[in-house]
């Protein structure tokens, strides 16, 4: 966790860190690297301050640190803190967040 402490992102920048492939079918067959398929989903582990509005005001984030939320296939800007692969999006580039149980 304390690699994410030394990067803060800006204004409405999200850090997100994608959840592993799956590697086994349900039938535990492997599959090879290069037919897994792109992880949508990933955690938030750190946000920015808010995006500003048309009157320079901040609009506060609607995503929160250790949210579950859906990406897109494509965008982002890949970030490496600590040898640790990290994905920096833009809050409005999220698709969505999942609801925890």
């Amino acid at each position: 966790m304390s690699a994410f402490k030394k990067f803060l992102p800006m204004f409405d920048r999200v850090l997100v860190q994608r959840f592993a492939a799956e590697t086994k079918t349900k039938g535990g067959v492997l599959i090879p690297e290069k037919a897994q398929s792109k992880v949508l989903s990933a955690k938030v582990v750190a946000i920015g301050t808010g995006g500003r509005n048309e009157k320079g005001d901040t609009v506060p984030p609607q995503v929160k640190v250790g949210d579950k939320v859906l990406l897109p296939e494509f965008g982002g800007t890949k970030v490496v803190i600590d040898d640790e692969e990290l994905h920096l999006f833009r809050e409005s580039d999220i698709l969505g967040k999942f609801e925890s149980s």
